[in-house]
């Protein structure tokens, strides 16, 4: 070996970082009662153009029909969810829906072209980002919140957390309930690669919508 070669080697390893123990835990605690932390999730989901309505459990899936109706959106993507389950039984004439049942290779084309708008579950909120945690599986795909111009979500109030540390402490990731996909949500599809101008719409739903239910 060559003293040059030899010279470079052991600066390289005299210079190698420290190795670092990762904390035992990560906490931010904000301390926010509901009403805050309803508040900030608000706040900050429609500060990225998101919409936020707040309504009683018995009363979304007739709402969400009726707003869905006045705007014009009739073709609508459900799964097979104890969500998508509410929301058929309330559903009028006026409202084509389809469950996401079939691969997707099969029916791709009417999935891009054939969708105004979907409706999925969220499994938790974050209210310091104001996010959406979602859960994709077999009852509701991935692409269901990736690919129609509006997604629409239900977010029950109690699943709202303050923040991704308080969300991990409570559902026990570390301990191995780490879901193998998992999505945050901040509002519609937006971009800033072009000269750093932020951009909505470009890459997925245009409009997202969250119902947090009481």
């Amino acid at each position: 070996m060559s003293d040059a070669r030899q010279r470079i080697l052991d600066r390289l390893r005299a210079n190698r970082p420290q190795s670092v123990q990762p904390p035992s835990s990560y906490e931010k605690v904000l301390n926010w009662d509901n009403t805050q932390r309803v508040a900030a999730f608000v706040e900050r989901m429609s500060a990225v153009r998101g919409e936020v309505h707040r309504l009683q459990r018995d009363e979304w899936p007739t709402w969400l029909a009726g707003m869905l109706s006045e705007r014009g959106l009739t073709r609508g993507l459900i799964g097979t969810s104890p969500v998508a389950e509410q929301f058929a039984a309330v559903a009028d004439e006026h409202l084509s829906l389809t469950r996401f049942t079939q691969p997707i290779e099969a029916w791709k084309t009417g999935l891009f072209n054939d969708i105004d708008f979907s409706l999925t579950g969220a499994r938790s909120g974050l209210a310091e980002s104001g996010s959406l945690v979602l859960w994709p599986d077999a009852q509701e795909p991935r692409l269901m919140s990736l690919v129609p111009p509006l997604h629409i979500a239900i977010l029950e109030t109690q699943r709202l957390f303050e923040n991704f540390a308080a969300m991990l402490a409570s559902e026990r990731w570390a301990d191995g309930a780490m879901p193998t996909n998992a999505l945050l949500i901040s509002g519609p599809s937006k971009t800033a690669d072009i000269e750093q101008t932020l951009a909505y719409g470009i890459h997925g739903p245009k409009q997202l919508i969250t119902l947090l239910i009481d």
